[in-house]
């Protein structure tokens, strides 16, 4: 009879990924917390948290992300532009998760051509600044099929962490240790 597995007997690679994620002035906790989790369940390597997101500790991200802050490398920086300049000059790929006139969808990029990759998303109402757009390598989107033309900031960056680690698993991009 199949049954759900209990949290002690899930099996998961050891590592991470050529992956990081900066969020661009997210302001509700319970979305970074949920950011958390999603980090942890695709070995993300560290999350940059900038402007105004919320950080650790904080009792409603805590709550969203059930401790994965505490196993989630992060960093809180007031300045994306500066920790996106230092990223690109360490050689990551800057990809805007957005809908701009120029944006690709998702699945038409190759994402290990671009590793190591920093994906970068923003605050719902106000999306990714216009000086981050600027800096990008490449803004991506998701295609959607009903009429609103925006989704939750979590649900959005699962969608593509799930497209980008795909990718890169399949390259055989898992890096032994932790955090940048």
């Amino acid at each position: 009879m199949e049954r759900q597995l209990e949290h002690g007997e899930h099996q998961y690679p050891q590592g991470v990924l050529p992956l990081c994620l900066l969020l661009d002035n997210l302001t509700s906790p319970a979305n970074v917390g949920s950011l958390f989790r999603l980090a942890d369940a695709f070995a993300v390597q560290k999350i940059y948290l900038t402007g105004k997101t919320p950080a650790p500790p904080n009792r409603k991200l805590s709550k969203a992300a059930r401790s994965t802050e505490k196993v989630v490398a992060y960093e809180h920086e007031v300045d994306a532009i500066s920790q996106l300049q230092h990223l690109k000059a360490a050689g990551y790929t800057l990809i805007c998760l957005e809908i701009t006139t120029h944006s690709r969808a998702l699945k038409q990029v190759s994402y290990p051509e671009y590793a190591p990759v920093c994906l970068i998303a923003g605050a719902e109402r106000q999306g990714i600044q216009p000086e981050i757009l600027a800096l990008s390598d490449e803004t991506v989107h998701i295609p959607m099929l009903g009429k609103n033309s925006s989704m939750n900031v979590a649900n959005a960056a699962a969608i593509a962490l799930f497209e980008i680690t795909t990718q890169l698993q399949g390259n055989g991009s898992i890096l032994p240790g932790p955090a940048l």
